[in-house]
């Protein structure tokens, strides 16, 4: 086992990972209350640099204390900022995600049977629809500066956050990697309050966290999540019928192979890193 996920005594890391998260939620707060005081007036390019320093502040300040904190002299590998064990690692990440998409519509479906409350229900979907009007890009500038504060910049400091700082403290604390990439997943999902998304996003953090953990490279799982994102914004301007689908439908045929890809995927990585980096 890596250096990196060693498990020590239980009680520095757990105290550790509290406060990264107490961090994040009380910035979430700051950025709330930032956001409200504005008018309503506001442009969409402020609207847009808001939600970058959103995501800067609530998820890239907290990664940066830790890294800083636990490692002074190098605070990118602290992070995972490495290259991956193999080449390979970059492609089969970003693969990893992008056909796990025909069984992530499917998670989506089934999240929505779920019940909630119907002032919630409304809510995220006036959200999402504000999010999609946002990101209607009026020419190429807007759509590079909407991929830059949708793609790029969560794609960095979310993963820095989530997979760079949470995920590697429950491994050091349980020894247990797939618990961990499951309960990282978990609080990435519920740390957006999407709860309509709440079962694809908890879907794609697994991925997310199993491309970090098998590549040892936290650029792998960045360079997935920012495609991914990004693919998405691409196609809410150019395809949107298939991005504003209320009711989506996907064949249960591509759902089973969507679902054996991904484990097929996984099998890949898990020989290749076994290869790379033996236990």
């Amino acid at each position: 086992m890596t250096d990196n996920v060693k498990n020590h005594s239980p009680w520095g890391p757990l105290g550790l990972l509290f406060r990264m998260i107490g961090i994040a939620f009380l910035a979430m707060f700051v950025m709330a209350f930032i956001g409200g005081a504005l008018p309503k007036t506001a442009s969409p390019t402020a609207a847009k640099l808001l939600q970058m320093m959103d995501t800067i502040v609530i998820f890239g300040l907290p990664a940066f204390i830790y890294a800083r904190v636990t490692n002074p002299r190098h605070p990118g590998l602290q992070l995972g900022l490495r290259p991956a064990v193999r080449p390979s690692f970059y492609v089969l990440a970003v693969l990893l995600l992008l056909l796990a998409f025909p069984f992530e519509i499917w998670l989506g479906i089934l999240n929505r049977l779920i019940p909630l409350p119907a002032w919630a229900i409304r809510a995220e979907e006036a959200a999402e629809q504000q999010l999609k009007t946002l990101l209607t890009a009026k020419n190429g500038f807007e759509l590079l500066f909407d991929l830059v504060v949708v793609a790029v910049i969560p794609g960095v400091f979310e993963e820095m956050f989530f997979r760079g700082v949470v995920q590697r403290l429950l491994i050091q604390m349980t020894n247990k990697p797939w618990l961990s990439i499951c309960i990282t997943a978990a609080i990435f999902s519920f740390m957006h309050f999407e709860f309509l998304g709440f079962l694809p996003r908890f879907f794609l953090g697994v991925l997310l966290g199993a491309a970090y953990w098998y590549s040892s490279s936290l650029w792998t799982a960045i360079l997935a999540h920012a495609l991914f994102n990004g693919i998405q914004v691409v196609l809410l301007n150019y395809m949107p019928a298939t991005m504003n689908d209320a009711n989506p439908s996907i064949p249960v045929y591509s759902v089973l192979v969507s679902a054996a890809v991904v484990g097929v995927l996984l099998g890949v990585m898990r020989k290749q890193s076994s290869n790379a980096n033996p236990v």
